[in-house]
């Protein structure tokens, strides 16, 4: 008899052909972040805290572009598995048009209010003159970063995983190599510094849109680009959209004040916060990312064939994967957490910090194992509520409010934020497990797709 049964076997087999380009490209994505720290490294520590503050506001667009993602890759998904095409491409033109608008207003704040937003975190001139330059220039380009992100989940949601890593880890691969040229000016390129980092970013961002949409619109895709008729579709892509969206800005917003609280500690631990955050997104980003889609991608599928009990065992099979893999990964940071730091800053006061809060990071990995997988469940059945109130809960309730009972008003210092930070990813999970054990998303999704099926039959006597 085989130790592991063959139906689980299957999904595991299915997640990961689903899975390794998802990873390769958030391998990739996460990369080009991570040189931008390097790179902003070697200027100094004031040039890392700029680049981190500014990446607070910077996550707006990303928000805003993985809200609408989510419903592009629960309706994909879904219409995908019951075979219904043409309102799957409806939806998905619809949220690649939303997206584009959605970002415009973001270049004007972006162009007002660069350094004034960077100051309003209360960081010292460098930090302020610096972060704003490089917040201007990259919501510049925010309606193109947000129609790369639903693009790519539109593709993934039908299955087809492997146009977004090419498309983005090109990007990738772009953004890197205009980020050394233009930032410490190699070859004839001038040494632009924390500006040339930016516009590697937004130049990257710019292909990596373009080059999605045509992908998407030449056919030779499992989507096609389709003009818009149904009223319904767009209500459900706002109303899986906007939880996820709140979901995102939840912990965004939480960040301003919890890194505020970082700055009183000075300005070296905030930035080995960053480097702490940029190590375990950079080792283990690509894999909770890869498990959330492929979790969305396979029940949205699976919801769509009409298989509620095999969505649930899916969810269980790749829920035990991921909780192993990132238990592992959680300890590969825990125990090489010095050596990793010291590739991001010489600085001796900030590697003691960066080393400190990237073990607590990698002990938090076994909460990121079981919140990514479930709440890639609900989304890909569209409940985007309860992932939302998980991390709105975590963040705001622990890793601000907590960090700050335990560190300021009790005295604990660091301690107290270290812990107020691991709790907060505790809370993300216990709050997706009771949803996804007691909540009703199953029945959300059959709704859902009960209500696009009457829009489809409405409005076929007028084709």
């Amino acid at each position: 008899m085989p130790l592991v049964p063959a139906r689980l076997r299957a999904v595991w087999r299915r997640a990961i052909a689903l899975g390794w380009p998802i990873a390769v490209q958030q391998t990739l994505n996460t990369l080009m972040r991570t040189v931008d720290i390097v790179v902003t490294g070697l200027f100094s520590p004031a040039a890392v805290a700029a680049i981190g503050l500014a990446d607070l506001y910077a996550q707006i667009p990303l928000r805003i572009g993985l809200g609408i993602g989510a419903g592009g890759i629960a309706l994909s998904s879904q219409d995908t598995g019951r075979g219904a095409d043409l309102t799957r491409d409806r939806a998905i033109t619809q949220a690649l048009l939303i997206g584009a608008l959605s970002g415009v207003p973001l270049v004007a704040v972006g162009l007002l209010f660069g350094p004034a937003l960077i100051d309003l975190l209360g960081a010292e001139p460098a930090v302020v003159r610096q972060g704003g330059a490089y917040l201007t220039i990259v919501f510049a380009v925010a309606p193109m970063r947000i129609v790369g992100l639903v693009g790519a989940r539109a593709l993934q949601g039908a299955g087809d995983t492997r146009t977004p890593m090419l498309v983005n880890g090109s990007a990738s691969l772009l953004n890197i190599c205009l980020t050394v040229t233009l930032g410490l000016g190699i070859w004839i390129a001038p040494e632009l510094g924390i500006v040339g980092v930016g516009v590697a970013t937004a130049v990257a961002r710019a292909v990596e849109a373009l080059a999605i949409t045509a992908a998407i619109a030449s056919g030779r895709t499992p989507l096609s680009l389709s003009r818009p008729r149904s009223l319904t579709i767009t209500r459900q892509l706002v109303a899986v959209s906007l939880p996820t969206f709140a979901e995102g800005m939840s912990t965004s917003l939480a960040n301003f004040p919890f890194n505020a609280l970082l700055l009183v500690f000075g300005t070296e631990v905030n930035a080995a916060y960053h480097i702490g955050r940029r190590l375990y997104q950079q080792l283990t980003g690509p894999f909770y990312r890869a498990f959330s889609t492929v979790t969305s991608i396979i029940v949205g599928q699976t919801l769509g064939e009409g298989d509620v009990e095999g969505a649930r065992e899916a969810t269980r099979a790749i829920l035990a994967l991921s909780v192993a893999v990132l238990g592992c990964a959680g300890l590969v940071l825990v125990v090489g957490a010095g050596p990793l730091v010291r590739v991001f800053t010489r600085d001796d006061a900030t590697i003691g910090y960066a080393v400190a809060f990237t073990r607590v990071f990698g002990v938090s990995m076994l909460w990121f194992g079981v919140f990514f997988p479930l709440a890639g469940a609900l989304r890909g059945a569209g409940d985007t509520r309860t992932p939302f109130y998980a991390r709105l809960l975590g963040s705001f309730l622990f890793l601000v409010g907590a960090s700050y009972l335990l560190g300021i008003t009790l005295g604990y210092g660091l301690v107290g934020v270290y812990v107020g930070t691991a709790l907060s990813y505790l809370c993300w999970a216990v709050v997706v497990v009771v949803g996804f054990r007691r909540g009703a998303w199953a029945e959300t999704a059959s709704t859902m797709m009960t209500e696009r099926a009457e829009a489809e039959s409405e409005e076929t006597p007028h084709r």
